[in-house]
């Protein structure tokens, strides 16, 4: 494979990774402006399914060479924080 078309799935694959996690961001967001999440088990699931969808997807991409495995668990951190950040403000609310 030649070089510049390795670094252009390369930059792909985390162009759509951040996609699927940006989906998921907005999950949160609306979850935040309703501050539903506890009493919504179905959403709260939709949330966890995609998460971990996202995860598998990041092995995958780790796996393949596509991402650095830091990259990918960057990107987890960021939505776990916000997720945190989701249940805190339903705790206190």
């Amino acid at each position: 494979m030649e070089h510049t078309e390795e670094q252009t799935y390369q930059h792909k694959a985390l162009d759509l990774l951040k996609a699927d996690a940006l989906k998921i961001e907005q999950l949160i967001k609306v979850q935040m402006d309703n501050l539903t999440l506890p009493s919504c088990p179905l959403y709260e699931e939709v949330l966890d399914t995609q998460m971990f969808g996202l995860s598998r997807e990041i092995d995958f991409a780790v796996k393949l060479g596509l991402i650095e495995k830091e990259d990918g668990k960057n990107l987890m951190d960021t939505l776990e924080k916000k997720l945190s950040i989701l249940h805190e403000a339903y705790t206190n609310k």
